[in-house]
């Protein structure tokens, strides 16, 4: 069985969205990497990771998400993932892996896409 891993790209005001499906894994999460880099090529320095159809992450995807951090933060830019506290198989699993390997702080992280675009919007403690 192939598993669709899928990245979808959009916009919410000031904000751009890539909405991520699938595991993101080693043979995944280069596609993450270039698209994240695409954005912020195109002069985009706000994007939300809406990684709420995220059903498995391993080191390779984590990798990615504090790369693209690392990235947005160095062009004074912004990123907020989209980890819901419910959803696939009871709570986020990327949720948990950042969690298990201490970098879950690194992040400001939000339950919906309203929240994380949000201009006021307080993240979610960790």
């Amino acid at each position: 069985m192939v598993v669709a891993f899928k990245v979808t790209g959009g916009e919410q005001g000031e904000w751009a969205v890539l909405q991520v499906s699938g595991e993101l894994d080693l043979v995944t999460s280069p596609v993450l990497r270039q698209r994240v880099h695409d954005v912020v090529a195109e002069g985009r320095h706000r994007l939300v990771l809406d990684l709420s159809e995220v059903w498995f992450c391993d080191s390779s995807g984590v990798g990615v998400l504090i790369a693209a951090r690392r990235l947005l933060r160095s062009c004074q830019g912004r990123l907020r993932l989209i980890l819901p506290a419910q959803g696939a198989a009871d709570g986020s699993h990327v949720n948990r892996v950042l969690g298990a390997l201490g970098v879950r702080r690194l992040f400001d992280v939000h339950p919906d896409l309203p929240s994380a675009t949000s201009e006021d919007a307080s993240p979610l403690s960790a």
